[in-house]
Order: structure tokens, then sequence, then C-alpha cells
């Protein structure tokens, strides 16, 4: 007779995840690709053989990983399309996991200078014109003397996913942006807790134009080391102050 360790325990796979699977399958192969319309409901529905409410449910989850969107209607234009720019699934990803503090402050700030550090320096190399306009831009609204915190926090995270979409890298602008926005609670909280936000602001205002000065000169490591210098100093500054420590 085997022994037991010969037998493996049955899987037992639910129906939306089969026709995710499938999905998965097609996507990954190139039989499904960005911009593609899948079949209609009732059309996948029987060419599965599953039911119309788990092939639903299947596609609410890809829809909340931000594979489809479900565009309502009949017609050419309705139905589940394969997204062809990235959605918030790892926005919402992201920002349930760091208030769970499956992360730590911590391995906040040491991905928020691995991403800014290489984006500031490749910036100085790559950037155009235009970038240093809209990155001026963002700076010149941030002097606004009537701004609030919450304005201000905003700009100062389009202000950094401004320069990593500078590199022209679109995966570590994405990622960029997902971090910023999956942390912009904690951010706000932490200005909240300062007993005097535009002190500070006045700091984290010259060290941007500092680093803005050395992407248009096309000074890499200057950029590097003044970004790397203005984030640690940030969280240094606001440790006390209630920096969340997740």
């Amino acid at each position: 007779m085997a022994s037991n360790d010969a037998w493996e325990p049955v899987q037992r796979i639910r129906t939306y995840e089969q026709v995710m699977g499938q999905i998965e399958e097609r996507i990954l192969d190139g039989r499904l690709k960005a911009g593609d319309h899948l079949p209609s409901e009732r059309e996948l529905a029987v060419s599965l053989g599953v039911s119309r409410p788990s092939l639903r449910e299947s596609l609410r989850v890809l829809e909340a990983l931000g594979v489809v969107e479900i565009r309502r209607g009949g017609g050419p234009d309705g139905g589940a399309v394969l997204l062809s720019t990235p959605g918030d699934g790892m926005v919402n990803l992201l920002k349930l996991q760091i208030a769970l503090a499956h992360f730590s402050w911590n391995d906040v700030l040491e991905t928020r200078l691995t991403l800014e550090v290489w984006s500031v320096e490749e910036a100085a190399y790559r950037s155009t014109d235009d970038d240093h306009q809209e990155l001026q831009a963002i700076l010149d609204r941030m002097d606004d003397p009537r701004i609030d915190s919450a304005e201000f926090n905003r700009l100062d995270a389009a202000f950094h996913l401004r320069i990593a979409e500078a590199t022209g890298n679109a995966l570590t602008a994405h990622f960029m942006g997902s971090l910023r926005t999956a942390i912009h609670r904690q951010m706000v909280q932490v200005y909240a807790e300062l007993d005097d936000w535009r002190e500070t602001a006045k700091t984290v205002r010259a060290e941007h134009r500092e680093i803005l000065a050395a992407i248009v000169a096309g000074d890499g490591r200057a950029a590097a080391d003044h970004v790397r210098r203005h984030i640690t100093d940030f969280y240094k500054i606001t440790a006390h102050g209630g920096a969340p420590r997740t």
C-alpha cells in the first residue's frame, strides 16, 4: 500500500477563479490584448459553461485589479474591455496594506528613496523644457500664501510624481504615483500634527527648488543628493510630530 506521502489533496477551485484563469491565460499568451472587448456576458457564460453570476463575480475582481473596465450599455462600446492604461489596482492594494501595517514606515521611506533618487538623476538627463516648465508651475502654486496643508501636500506629491514622469519610464512613474496616493492619508496626518506646518513648508519649498535647479542644469548627482537629503530630513523633522509608526 502506498504511503500517505504519495497522496496530494484535491484542489477545489471556485468557478469564478477558473473563469479568471482562462482570461489570464489568454492575456499572457497574446490572444487577448489591451483594448480588446471580451465577448458579451451571455456569449461568454455559454462558451465557458458557467452561470452569469459566476462570470460577473470574476469580472468584478478583474475590474478591482485594474485589468478590465465594465462599460454599461449594449453596442460596440459596451461590455468588458481590457484596459490600455494601468488601473487603480496597485494603488488600492498598497493603500490597504500600508494602513494594515503590512509595511513599516521605514519600508516606505527606503522605497521612496530608491525610487526618487533614481528618478531625479534620470530626469536630469532625460527631461525636456516642457517638463521643467510644468515642474516650475507646480512649485509656483505651492508658493500661494492662501494654500492649506492638504493642497500643499497634494502639490508636493504632484511635484515628485512629475519628476518620475520626466524620466520617460512609465512603470516607475506608475509605481511612484501608486505609492504617493497610498500614503496620502498618512502624509496629511503628519502635516496636521506639526506645531507649525507652514514653517516646515518653507523648507520643503526651498529644497524643491534646489532639486529642480539641479535637474534643469543636467546635474544628476546633485539632484540625487538634494532629493536624498530632502526626504530623509523631512522624515527626521516630522518623526517627533506624529509620523506614522506602522
